[in-house]
């Protein structure tokens, strides 16, 4: 699927912020929130930092967002992740009421907006989102394999 050069650029920056996960040792995951064709609300993973296993990108690009508004209604605004989000953090953006969710990769393991699960498109819910997957969706993997790659070799070292 071709997508318009602005949101390549949102993307882009998406995968940005998941580069700051990946040099803090974390799963490589970004985020940015976008409102009226400016970014308002940024994240990366930051479990292990925060020690928190809701500190999901999307949740601090959602709450980032939500501050920056003013308001926790983030209908006029599309989210853009390098993952496919997780059950919780699909919640959060049917929660938030984000119009668009565009991805890089499927996450074949905990997905929740077409992979395992499709809640962001479900009829039976209040609200439903607009998801689009596979924008910069080489580099998203890319960043993702290095990663475990060189955690898988870590733990070898320790064993």
């Amino acid at each position: 699927m071709l997508f318009e050069e602005y949101q390549y650029r949102f993307m882009y920056a998406a995968l940005q912020e998941a580069e700051k996960a990946f040099e803090e040792n974390e799963v490589p995951v970004g985020a940015v929130v976008v409102h009226n064709n400016k970014i308002i609300g940024k994240g990366y993973n930051q479990v292990e930092k925060l020690k928190d296993a809701t500190a999901h990108a999307e949740m601090i690009a959602l709450t980032s967002a939500s501050n920056h508004l003013g308001n926790w209604r983030l209908n006029e605004c599309d989210i853009y992740v390098t993952l496919e989000p997780c059950i919780m953090c699909t919640g959060a953006l049917l929660s938030s009421r984000i119009n668009r969710l565009f991805y890089g990769i499927s996450d074949l393991k905990s997905g929740a907006c077409g992979s395992i699960h499709n809640l962001a498109e479900n009829s039976l819910t209040n609200h439903n989102i607009k998801v689009f997957s596979g924008i910069l969706a080489k580099e998203s993997e890319q960043l993702l394999k290095t990663f475990f790659n060189q955690h898988r070799k870590g733990a070898e070292k320790i064993s």
